[in-house]
């Protein structure tokens, strides 16, 4: 079973990242599914009426604006990381907290690792699933990386010269 961190704890994953191949039949009817984007748009209607939680995952280069009115519908947003070194999913976590005013879960997958977590908290992810071939308990030590933040940000809407004056 896979270990994600989650609110800062490593835990066991519950829910099923389907592929992007999948199709409506291989689907179960009561598991916690994050089905990809283009099943979404096929399949919207019978996707909600399913009795199992429901999530979405968008690649880089899906933009969160094509399911900002159906966010009431999704537990978690899964968001792919193709490389270590594309960063577009850092304004999409931002757009969903701050735009969206999205309160589910927002979970970065694909190639995650340590050096990304801090910022990616910084912008709104609440949720990590890093990459196989590293340890989770090591990489949940990188949201530690830094004590103060100047700027704000998703998880600190004040900048540090606010904050020292409450």
């Amino acid at each position: 079973m896979q270990r994600i961190i989650k609110n800062d704890q490593v835990v066991d994953e519950t829910w099923h990242l389907l592929p992007k191949d999948v199709t409506l039949e291989e689907l179960s009817n009561c598991d916690d599914l994050i089905v990809p984007f283009q099943l979404w748009l096929d399949h919207a209607h019978a996707l909600k009426a399913r009795d199992g939680g429901l999530g979405i995952w968008l690649e880089a280069d899906e933009a969160v604006e094509d399911i900002a009115d159906d966010l009431q519908h999704f537990q978690v947003i899964a968001l792919n990381f193709p490389a270590f070194t594309d960063g577009r999913h850092y304004s999409s976590a931002r757009l969903l907290r701050e735009r969206y005013g999205y309160k589910g879960e927002i979970r970065a997958i694909g190639d995650v690792l340590r050096d990304q977590l801090f910022y990616m908290r910084r912008c709104g992810f609440d949720a990590f699933a890093i990459r196989a071939d590293r340890d989770p308990y090591d990489a949940l030590e990188g949201l530690k990386d830094f004590s103060v933040t100047y700027q704000p940000a998703a998880d600190e809407p004040l900048p540090l010269f606010r904050r020292r004056q409450s």
